[in-house]
């Protein structure tokens, strides 16, 4: 298991002040030691700040994109490895045709789009401008890797550790929150387990130790730092490596294949042992499929054995959604638009966190390999998405309500 990411939160402003950006910088330095003093390997450190729509006054285009590259040049010579600058958001239509430009003018700067909130609306517009968002950024480079920085985000509330997703409370306190990558964690435990129970007690053991020790240090440092510890999104996230394969752990509990049946199954006992550790938790806390992160689903991809239809279903019982998707060149907004309005509504009625990643792949079609040279992925094949554009009363703009069925709702 690794710390994913160490991130830091804060209610930054435009212009930067500088002194903030040093603290933050400060505080990363000693959250490191103290955790690798501990014996924990830590992948990557983030700094997120509120949804940028409400940093700034007057000119939102010009200003986002300055503010961008400036956060960026000053958090990497801070030492930070990537950036969030939050979403854009329903209130603010303007601010979703931004981040393209955003995307093109940096290189370790996240973003994102609201399409549904965590109050219980639906925001049909947003959607159809997350889809075009996606379009656009598919062209910025020449492989379409640049979507890796952009996630559509229904029900996600502020404080998760993970990027693309990661924002801070307006006019929050700083804080500070973990992630990790932990899926091999499951892997150990379902691989010297007699039984279902016993795999199961031993997943809920092993991530309670893990968790708990990061707590702990976390708690120390907030006590002698002053920036809140929001607590651990102890996922079960990948490395594209066998033994770190979510994939792998759905697979040695007895399912053939990832995307037969019985991997729904599989995925609903992992995420439901996550729920009874006991850690202070934060973010999404579940099961993490990103296709191209993990080695097995990449194959079971390539195989055509895992669709973006058996992922959407395994998001309704597991934790982030859809990740790391990759997509033929010429996916239509329309057909995206139906694909993210589908992923909103089932974030809605669970009353769960989702995300969208989904990656056209310029010059691609469904069925042709993918040829990425990034150590975080694993390479499989373009899925085919099977949507036709939306017609009639679903294609409308206007938002609405969407009750939950959790608890009775």
């Amino acid at each position: 298991m690794k710390i994913r990411s160490i991130t830091y939160f804060d209610d930054l402003k435009w212009p930067l002040d500088n002194q903030r950006v040093q603290t933050a910088s400060e505080f990363m330095g000693l959250a490191r030691q103290s955790y690798e003093g501990s014996g924990f390997e830590i992948q990557t450190t983030r700094l997120a700040t509120p949804p940028f729509p409400l940093i700034f006054h007057g000119d939102l285009h010009h200003e986002t994109v300055s503010f961008a590259i400036e956060l960026e040049k000053r958090s990497l010579a801070s030492g930070f490895d990537y950036v969030s600058i939050g979403p854009a958001l329903p209130e603010y239509p303007d601010s979703y045709s931004i981040l393209p430009e955003v995307l093109t003018n940096t290189q370790s700067t996240f973003v994102a789009g609201i399409i549904s909130s965590f109050q219980g609306e639906i925001h049909p517009a947003a959607i159809k401008k997350c889809a075009e968002v996606i379009k656009r950024n598919a062209e910025i480079s020449e492989d379409g890797f640049d979507n890796l920085r952009f996630a559509a985000l229904a029900n996600v509330s502020p404080g998760s550790p993970f990027l693309p997703a990661a924002y801070h409370q307006h006019n929050g306190q700083p804080g500070f929150a973990i992630a990790t990558e932990a899926a091999d964690l499951a892997v150990t435990a379902i691989s010297k387990a007699e039984n279902l129970n016993s795999a199961r007690k031993e997943l809920i053991q092993l991530v309670e130790t893990q968790a708990q020790e990061i707590a702990k240090i976390g708690q120390d440092l907030e006590s002698r730092s002053g920036v809140k510890f929001s607590g651990v999104d102890f996922s079960l996230a990948p490395y594209p490596l066998s033994e770190q394969s979510i994939g792998t752990a759905i697979e040695r509990m007895g399912v053939p294949a990832v995307g037969f049946h019985g991997s729904l199954s599989a995925v609903a006992v992992l995420a439901e042992a996550l729920e009874r550790a006991n850690y202070p938790r934060v973010g999404f806390s579940g099961i993490m499929l990103p296709l191209l992160e993990d080695t097995v689903l990449a194959l079971r991809g390539f195989e055509g054995k895992l669709s973006v239809s058996d992922l959407l279903l395994y998001s309704a019982v597991c934790g982030t959604g859809l990740d790391t998707i990759p997509l033929p060149e010429d996916v239509s907004a329309g057909q995206l638009y139906a694909l993210l309005l589908d992923l909103a509504v089932l974030a809605q009625r669970l009353r769960k966190p989702l995300t969208a990643r989904l990656m056209p792949i310029p010059g691609r079609k469904a069925g042709d390999q993918t040829e990425f040279d990034f150590e975080f992925f694993a390479n499989s094949k373009v899925l085919e998405l099977d949507a036709q554009p939306i017609t009639g009363l679903l294609a409308g703009d206007d938002p609405y309500e969407l009750k939950s069925r959790v608890n009775g709702d």
